[in-house]
């Protein structure tokens, strides 16, 4: 994958009939990570660190930060999080591919100057299996 433009990069959220972009978020992220489980012992060669292969739990965040876009963006992030709902969501990364399952809000953060705009901070925690399509 060579380089590419960071707005290209989607976060969409299932509203119940479709899949809605989530707001004008400026930036975004998609983070993976999975626990590890340390099976070392006694007899490990030298003391080195020995890992059970597949037995972590798996899980992804997404984050992002920057504007609601209109009226309906705003209304289904603010009630997915009152709510507490854990919705589909898909992540969209140009060239590579997409990245599809629940998620839920576990952040959401509102912020302002004087002389600007209202932004937010947005973060999800995946709520299950994810599945990837590649482009």
């Amino acid at each position: 994958m060579g380089a590419q433009k960071g707005k290209d990069l989607l976060v969409k959220m299932y509203d119940g009939a479709s899949y809605v972009t989530v707001a004008g978020l400026r930036s975004r992220k998609i983070a993976f990570n999975a626990e590890l489980v340390d099976v070392t012992h006694a007899e490990s060669v030298d003391r080195w660190r020995e890992l059970l292969a597949g037995a972590g739990v798996k899980r992804a965040s997404i984050s992002g930060r920057g504007l609601f876009k209109d009226s309906a963006s705003d209304a289904l992030v603010r009630q997915a999080f009152f709510d507490g709902a854990v919705n589909a969501c898909q992540v969209i990364v140009p060239d590579f591919g997409t990245i599809e399952g629940q998620f839920q809000i576990s952040g959401l953060e509102f912020s302002g100057e004087h002389n600007g705009e209202v932004t937010f901070d947005v973060s999800l925690e995946s709520a299950g299996a994810l599945t990837f399509t590649a482009m």
